[in-house]
Formats: structure tokens, C-alpha cells, sequence
């Protein structure tokens, strides 16, 4: 389930839009490395690296026909490759900051957005899997493939879905620092909220057949 959050209102907790129920907890929060977003999410190593090679094949066509290499003839890719980085890393930064990813004992929720703010609650019943991508330096994204019905917009939530994953949206927690850690805090909280709903059903079944009986 998601529904807009109004910017201006003060979240009771932050990344919430409400109280959490009596007995849920908060495990863990969280949001993006936004250097780890502006490389995964926006490729701001893609990018430089072919305003690189623009640069250095104009400079390199200026020395055709014997005629001296110029220099100069790279500075307008330069330039433009740096102001559309400049541009990239700033909606990075404020995606980063805008974004709070919470963990709790009974669901993932993910306020994101800058422009339009939104709040996805993802309880543990819906979500099949969590497939989990590290780099070296320990960040990673967390993707949650969700069963059933449940669809979201994949250009509603975008960067904070899997890459690709366009047909069936699955909500990510992307470039998370510690992302191994985190994801062990959500593994520990799926597989005790699975052990507790388990329970609850054999404790009804139980008082079922005792009322039958």
C-alpha cells in the first residue's frame, strides 16, 4: 500500500507518517550514500566517461591532415560533461536526504521523493524475497520481490526500485552503507514475524477444534 505524504506535515516519527501500532518496533533507519546513488542509480561514471571520450576525439580530429593538435576543441564536452554532473550528484544529494528507509518487526517502510514525497509500507507478508547487492566499500541495494497483487509505479518510485525490473516494480532500499548488516536486520525481523504469524494460526486452529469439540 503507498499514499502521499504531505511535506508540510510533522511526522509523529521520522520517515513515518504515524505512530506505529502498540508492539511494533523500530529496528533500524536508514537512507542512500548519495555518492552511492549518483553512481548506481544516476551512472555519473557512465556519463563522465563518455564526455571524456567526446573531448578526446574532438581534440584528436583537430589533428587531421597534419594540421597541430588543439587542445581547446575538448573544452565545450568538458564543460558540458561537468554541469550535467554537477546537475546529477545535486539530485542525488537531495534524494539522499529526502529518503528514510525504516525497518521495523513487522514491515519495510520507505518514505521517498523530493518533489513528490511518498510512503510505501510494505509488510512482511508481502514480500516473497529480498535479493541483496554489495560492492566493496559495503554498500548495497536490498530489492524486495513482492507476491501477490501489490504493484507500484515504477517511475513513481524510481531511483528506490530494482534497475530494469519495469513489469513488476520491486521497491529497493539502493546504496545503503553497512547494506550486509541491514540486510540481516530484515532477515532476522521477516523470519520472526513469520515464526510469530505461524504461531497465532496454530494457537487459533487450536481453540478452534477445542470449541468444536
Amino acid at each position: 500500500m503507498s499514499h502521499d505524504h504531505d511535506d508540510f506535515a510533522v511526522e509523529p516519527i521520522r520517515g513515518l507518517p504515524e505512530v506505529p501500532p502498540e508492539g511494533e518496533r523500530i529496528l533500524w533507519q536508514g537512507a542512500p550514500s548519495w555518492l552511492g546513488l549518483a553512481r548506481d542509480a544516476f551512472k555519473t561514471r557512465w556519463i563522465a566517461g563518455y564526455f571524456a571520450v567526446m573531448a578526446g576525439w574532438s581534440i584528436l580530429n583537430t589533428g587531421t591532415g597534419g594540421a597541430p593538435v588543439d587542445w581547446r576543441a575538448g573544452v565545450p564536452f568538458l564543460v558540458m560533461g561537468g554541469i550535467a554532473l554537477g546537475l546529477l550528484y545535486l539530485i542525488a544529494l537531495v534524494q539522499a536526504k529526502t529518503t528514510v528507509y525504516t525497518i521495523t518487526n513487522r514491515r519495510v517502510a520507505m518514505r521517498i521523493g523530493a518533489a513528490l514525497t511518498v510512503t510505501l509500507n510494505l509488510p512482511y507478508k508481502w514480500v516473497g524475497s529480498a535479493d541483496l547487492g554489495v560492492r566493496k566499500n559495503g554498500t548495497g541495494t536490498i530489492a524486495l520481490d513482492l507476491i501477490g497483487s501489490t504493484k507500484f509505479s515504477y517511475l513513481v518510485c524510481w531511483p528506490h526500485v530494482r534497475p530494469w525490473y519495469i513489469a513488476r516494480p520491486q521497491p529497493a532500499l539502493r546504496s545503503i552503507p553497512d547494506a550486509e548488516k541491514v540486510a540481516q536486520i530484515l532477515a532476522d525481523a521477516a523470519q520472526a514475524h513469520v515464526t510469530v504469524s505461524s504461531s497465532r494460526v496454530e494457537e487459533r486452529a487450536a481453540a478452534a477444534l477445542v470449541a468444536a469439540e
